[in-house]
């Protein structure tokens, strides 16, 4: 998949990864073996139709594609950006063995780029079931289980802490991997499904689970995450200067310090800089 230049890239925070054109998804589908025991079905934790999407791009027929991916997937745009797939679906794929194995999300994240800017296809809703159900955080837990609930006919209402829906998707992870308007197109396809989203409340402060029944709701389902850091437990981690890499991105990507100069963000960084811990965060 092409790339931004590096000397473009460490002056700004445009996005790394530039994605395919039609003829290069076409050709990186072609390479798929179609395997008649599809590996890369067993490493994909929702159990995406892999080889039936990847035929669909190979035929050209992209909205059939998207589709196929949207039966057990919601979030396309985002789970073929930043799911860890070389652990899991390409992991799997026989083709890796000897070489490279097929690029699923970066097939993945065509489609859904291809759907995103022709337009998102409404899905199949059920009739109402009279039931409601409160979903509390906006993550890509939250975002998916209210997806699937409001194409089963329940009303759903998400209940976000902060003001900006979208939580690790839109605080946790810096704009040139995920570009925020990729992540507002998908919370507002959610929307479109008759999802409500309610944000600036916290669910335990603010308003109680009990609370939240006597409102009327039949059902809650929590996708808080794991939103707070560890720390070393070590003599100084609280003196000026030291962030937890939550707070960090967190300040960065709220206070849209990738929009600089149009925006600053309160963080004194200078000189030199230690990072404790060698993970993707």
């Amino acid at each position: 998949m092409p790339k931004l230049d590096v000397e473009e890239r460490i002056r700004s925070f445009k996005e790394v990864a530039l994605g395919y054109t039609e003829e290069q998804a076409i050709a990186e589908a072609e390479r798929c073996l179609q395997c008649k025991v599809p590996r890369c079905v067993e490493g994909c934790p929702v159990g995406v139709d892999i080889p039936a999407f990847i035929r669909f791009i190979r035929e050209g027929k992209f909205d059939e594609a998207v589709e196929k991916i949207k039966e057990k997937n919601a979030l396309p745009a985002i789970c073929g950006r930043v799911c860890p797939q070389e652990n899991q679906c390409m992991g799997k794929c026989i083709l890796g063995l000897k070489g490279d194995p097929i690029n699923i999300g970066g097939l993945e994240r065509f489609v859904a780029d291809y759907e995103r800017k022709k337009g998102f296809s409404r899905p199949e809703i059920k009739p109402s079931t009279g039931k409601s159900v409160a979903v509390v955080g906006s993550g890509p837990a939250g975002l998916t289980a209210a997806a699937e609930l409001a194409k089963m006919g329940h009303s759903v209402t998400i209940f976000e802490a902060l003001h900006a829906p979208g939580g690790v998707l839109m605080y946790g992870i810096p704009e040139f991997r995920m570009p925020k308007d990729i992540v507002l197109s998908e919370v507002n396809y959610v929307k479109s499904l008759g999802v409500k989203i309610v944000k600036d409340v916290i669910i335990g402060r603010v308003v109680t689970l009990k609370e939240l029944f006597e409102m009327g709701f039949d059902a809650v389902l929590l996708g808080t995450g794991a939103g707070l850091p560890k720390f070393l437990g070590i003599p100084g981690e609280n003196l000026c200067g030291i962030y937890s890499a939550n707070e960090f991105l967190i300040r960065v990507n709220l206070m849209k310090a990738y929009a600089f100069p149009k925006y600053d963000t309160p963080i004194k960084v200078k000189g030199r800089t230690a990072v404790i811990g060698g993970g993707n965060v």
